[in-house]
C-alpha cells in the first residue's frame, strides 16, 4: 500500500495492456487505478480500458493534479487504490 515503483511511461500514448501489467501484479490486488495523463484528460484506448476492468480493476482518468487528488482521497477511504502519473 505505501510502495512508490517507476513506471516506464512517458505519455499517454505509451499506456497500453502491456504497460499497465505492473499495475496486474501488484499484491493486494488493486480495486482502483488512478491514471493521470499530464496536463490535460486524454482517452485511452477502450480496449485497454476493458481489459483492465476484466482483471477486476476499475481504471480513472484524470489530468495528473486530480488523478492525485482522487488518489489522496481513496487513500484516506482505505480503499486499495494504485496511481500511475504523468508529469504534467
Amino acid at each position: 500500500p505505501r510502495s512508490i515503483l517507476q513506471w516506464n511511461v512517458g505519455s499517454y500514448r505509451d499506456i497500453s495492456h502491456e504497460s499497465l501489467s505492473l499495475f496486474r501484479l501488484l499484491e493486494p490486488q488493486i480495486e482502483i487505478l488512478v491514471l493521470g495523463t499530464g496536463d490535460r484528460v486524454e482517452r485511452l484506448h477502450p480496449i485497454t480500458l476493458k481489459q483492465m476492468r476484466e482483471c477486476g480493476i476499475a481504471v480513472e482518468v484524470q489530468d495528473t493534479a486530480n488523478a492525485c487528488a482522487t488518489f489522496n482521497f481513496l487513500m484516506n477511504e482505505r480503499r486499495v487504490v494504485a496511481a500511475g502519473l504523468i508529469p504534467p
